[in-house]
């Protein structure tokens, strides 16, 4: 079993990921930026499963970890409306990942910009979610 001090940690280190993306955008590095944008995202939905099942998803795919919380959740229909009508955002925030850390792409201040303003989206989604 999981101890709750252990799960703390995981959400701390979203929000403090989260917090890295806003102070590397408004440095203007935008790359990074969106990388920890994407890792923040990941995180604290992983954090949200983790505290109701104990265990830690091995997927970093957005949309398949919102898929395993729609599945635990009370709220279901909440998350299932989300996904479905921020479908092309989520995939861009997914990209980040991959972009940032293996091609040859650089971002732009205001795709930047939407992609950290909708992780913070993706972390009030999950924060508010009831399990």
């Amino acid at each position: 079993m999981v101890r709750r001090e252990e799960v703390e940690i995981i959400r701390e280190r979203a929000l403090s990921m989260l917090k890295a993306a806003i102070h590397h955008y408004a440095n203007g590095e935008y790359d990074l930026a969106a990388f920890l944008a994407e890792q923040a995202a990941q995180l604290y939905i992983k954090y949200k499963i983790l505290e109701a099942t104990g265990e830690m998803p091995r997927t970093h795919i957005i949309r398949q970890l919102l898929g395993i919380l729609q599945e635990i959740s009370k709220d279901a229909d909440k998350i299932r409306e989300f996904t479905k009508k921020n479908r092309s955002m989520l995939i861009r925030l997914e990209e980040a990942y991959i972009a940032a850390r293996y091609l040859p792409r650089r971002y732009e201040k205001e795709e930047c910009r939407e992609l950290v303003e909708f992780t913070q989206k993706v972390i009030n989604l999950v924060r508010n979610i009831q399990i």
